[in-house]
């Protein structure tokens, strides 16, 4: 196992962005606030989700730049040692497990947030996350997919200058 890193720079601004678009999750779904009454999820577990679901690239710092899962495992373990409930060390595990049975309206929030912060748009995730609002909400689907085309289409376009601004952040080995 790799000794633990101090945080980078590069991890801290991933996690602000990550843990600020799952907080504007958490207020008005689309910018109306009589929606937002409708979409029930635990807004304090997205926000730490969304917060700790990298925590793990701290035993595993190559993952900060380059692909890798074993950070997932690594940081799950890393949170339960420390005292985190299980309800919560799981979005370190299963951000990327999205596609598994048993995932929630939280895992999936915390999944999106952490593809969209650097401008990838995935398909099959979102259209999961549509479904699910869709469900919870009593929306119809077309109407929850507006929405949120709407709002990752302006946190994506903004990826560039956050993608830039973390490599002026190089990682250090």
């Amino acid at each position: 196992m790799t000794p633990a890193t101090p945080p980078t720079d590069r991890r801290r601004t991933s996690t602000r962005f990550t843990r600020g678009w799952a907080a504007r999750w958490s207020y008005p779904f689309g910018g109306d606030v009589r929606r937002a009454a409708q979409l029930p999820f635990d807004r304090e577990a997205v926000l730490f989700g969304a917060a700790t679901h990298d925590v793990g690239k701290v035993r595993h710092p190559e993952e900060l730049s380059g692909p890798g899962s074993a950070h997932e495992p690594a940081g799950y373990e890393l949170l339960l040692k420390h005292g985190v409930a299980e309800s919560s060390a799981r979005f370190a595990r299963d951000h990327a497990s999205w596609h598994r049975d048993g995932i929630d309206v939280e895992d999936l929030l915390v999944s999106v947030a952490d593809k969209v912060w650097k401008g990838k748009r995935v398909t099959d995730l979102e259209e999961l996350l549509v479904d699910r609002l869709a469900d919870v909400t009593g929306r119809e689907r077309w109407s929850v997919f507006l929405d949120l085309d709407d709002i990752l289409d302006r946190i994506t376009a903004d990826a560039d200058l956050r993608l830039a601004f973390q490599a002026t952040h190089p990682v250090r080995g």
